[in-house]
């Protein structure tokens, strides 16, 4: 049995075709339609999950922790149906764009930070029912252990690992095994490849214990 999508997801009509859609102003010329717009998952790991099935845990209305939120594509899909979510993003670029985005989400809140570094925005974030990890850095089940502070107990971790930001050279699931055998303090419940719409990468579905 297929998983039900969370409260404020759902699948419209777009191309002759059901495809995943959220209500919220679009983003980046997003097709729309009506107040629903398009959730391409080939533009988001979190869509590419859900498309593919997987139980991400997510009924609508959690407190979200987004790490890796780069210019708010997917952020602003997850803030649409979620409750607070706490978007990271180190690259001073892309966080222009994420304010932007977030200007018409009161419930997203942008941070300038390193993932990596919690420590630099543990006063602002408020425990968690969930973290979304996108993150393109070496050390990614370290980024993910790291940020199980925030996560309430039982809360799930959503993580997309890039075989290439680890090593270039590594054959991928060697680099995915890796990721598993490192990730501390958290129960792994579910992982699946993201092809057809993100090569070389590693859905990964972990609650903390």
């Amino acid at each position: 049995m297929t998983p039900s999508l969370p409260a404020g997801v759902e699948r419209r009509p777009f191309d002759g075709r059901e495809r995943l859609a959220t209500r919220g102003e679009p983003v980046y010329g997003e097709p729309t339609d009506g107040d629903w717009r398009l959730w391409d998952a080939r533009r988001s790991k979190l869509g590419a999950m859900l498309e593919k099935g997987m139980d991400v845990g997510l009924a609508g209305g959690e407190t979200v922790l987004y790490l890796g939120a780069a210019s708010g594509t997917t952020v602003s899909h997850v803030a649409d149906f979620a409750g607070p979510t706490y978007a990271v993003e180190f690259a001073a670029r892309p966080a222009r764009d994420l304010l932007s985005v977030a200007a018409s989400r009161p419930n997203l809140f942008p941070l300038l930070k390193d993932a990596r570094k919690p420590e630099t925005y543990a006063h602002v974030v408020e425990p968690v029912d969930a973290i979304v990890q996108d993150v393109a850095t070496r050390g990614q089940a370290r980024v993910a252990t790291a940020n199980r502070r925030f996560l309430r107990e039982g809360g799930r971790l959503l993580a997309a690992v890039k075989a290439r930001s680890e090593d270039v050279t590594a054959d991928p699931e060697a680099v995915f095994d890796a990721f598993l055998d490192d990730l501390d303090g958290y129960e792994v419940l579910e992982t699946a490849r993201l092809e057809p719409f993100h090569d070389d990468h590693l859905a990964v579905v972990a609650r903390r214990v």
